[in-house]
């Protein structure tokens, strides 16, 4: 199984062709990405339409990347905002479960110390909570993605897992240049999504992986050896990477999406071939 995000091309305006080009590639789900950094509503109409989209193409839905709004700011210090953004993300929650996913992706504003900007931290815990009821009833976690990452630690050391998780973007943890650092220093323990994309150090390019200087290997070993428990998942657009035909970039990605895939599954099947080999300890022979 492989997973492409829909706005490849384009977020906005009608995402059909763009799914049917993803489903011919060969992929078997979608990173549904459209009006990701938008204010946009999806009626129960629209769910619905693409719902049936879905499934005359026979794809699955990875995950679901909400909006943290532009007008409707989730974790804004602006309360009728903030209330606004809390009725955007509970949109995007609801339409996920319709969808068939669990996740919902969200981007996290910088908080900084919770001392100093004590402000902040309470809008965000606000907004948090107003969230838990939605995404408890639909069964939808929010994976918060990888950014501040004190920030982040400190988010989930307040919320459950069953809540609350981590979405690891290969781009943006190779531009910081400490994402894998971070991850396996214990943050990889609540990763409940992944975007793969490539970059060359110094832009979020969303080449795809491969393309640029993310560390592969390393990144493949570090997923296998995490929480996520799905497929690889791809969140790279063709704006940069001067390919005109979607078809070619679609098949490029599929074949690297593939490769980097088949690396994840070494290094899980090598952890468990490692963790079957070791002695049991702390049982007194009959």
């Amino acid at each position: 199984m492989l997973s492409m995000t829909t706005d490849y091309k384009t977020s906005t305006g009608c995402p059909e062709p763009a799914l049917r080009r993803i489903a011919e590639a060969g992929f078997t789900h979608v990173h549904w990405c459209h009006h990701w950094s938008s204010d946009f509503l999806y009626s129960d109409a629209d769910i619905a339409r693409i719902e049936r989209w879905l499934s005359e193409l026979g794809l699955g839905v990875t995950d679901l990347h909400g909006s943290a709004g532009r007008d409707k700011e989730w974790m804004s210090l602006e309360e009728h905002r903030r209330l606004a953004g809390v009725e955007l993300v509970e949109n995007r929650i609801r339409m996920a479960a319709h969808l068939g996913t669990d996740v919902v992706i969200m981007h996290l504003p910088e908080l900084g110390d919770p001392g100093a900007e004590a402000h902040r931290w309470d809008a965000a815990r606000r907004t948090l909570d107003r969230l838990a009821p939605c995404a408890g009833q639909c069964g939808v976690r929010i994976a918060v993605e990888n950014g501040n990452y004190d920030d982040i630690g400190r988010l989930l050391e307040a919320y459950p897992q069953d809540y609350l998780g981590m979405c690891y973007d290969s781009g943006h943890g190779n531009i910081d240049g400490v994402g894998l650092d971070r991850m396996e220093a214990g943050l990889k323990d609540r990763l409940v999504s992944i975007h793969i994309n490539g970059n060359d150090g110094t832009k979020d390019l969303h080449w795809i992986i491969g393309y640029g200087t993310v560390d592969c290997e390393r990144l493949a070993r570090m997923v296998a050896q995490s929480a996520y428990e799905k497929w690889v998942n791809l969140e790279c657009t063709i704006d940069n990477m001067e390919i005109e035909d979607e078809r070619e970039f679609l098949a490029r990605a599929h074949e690297a999406g593939t490769t980097f895939a088949e690396r994840v599954a070494y290094f899980a099947r090598r952890g468990a071939d490692a963790h079957a080999e070791q002695p049991e300890t702390g049982k007194t022979s009959q």
